[in-house]
């Protein structure tokens, strides 16, 4: 399953050989660039230790290389809570 916006990814040597230090990566997007079977870009966020951003990035990594450490949280419908009231029609003055 391909990465989502909010996800927070583990990317390892296993994802890239560029990655000899692992490093925490929030997903903004899946890149549409063209790729090799298998690989993909991601763009976002490397995080530190704390969770922070520290740098954006776009990365090319293998997709089965990639370990989740964080889903995206699960978006809601946006409805509107209240009930619309019919409106009052009231006839046009003639004359």
């Amino acid at each position: 399953m391909l990465p989502r916006t909010g996800d927070v990814l583990h990317v390892t040597r296993a994802a890239s050989v560029q990655f000899l230090r692992p490093i925490a990566f929030r997903v903004i997007r899946v890149l549409d660039w063209p790729t090799y079977d298998g690989w993909l870009w991601l763009d976002g966020y490397e995080l530190n230790a704390s969770g922070d951003a520290v740098s954006r990035r776009s990365i090319f990594v293998q997709q089965e290389g990639l370990d989740q450490i964080q889903a995206a949280p699960q978006r809601h419908p946006h409805t509107v809570g209240t009930q619309r009231r019919p409106l009052a029609r009231t006839p046009a003055r003639v004359g």
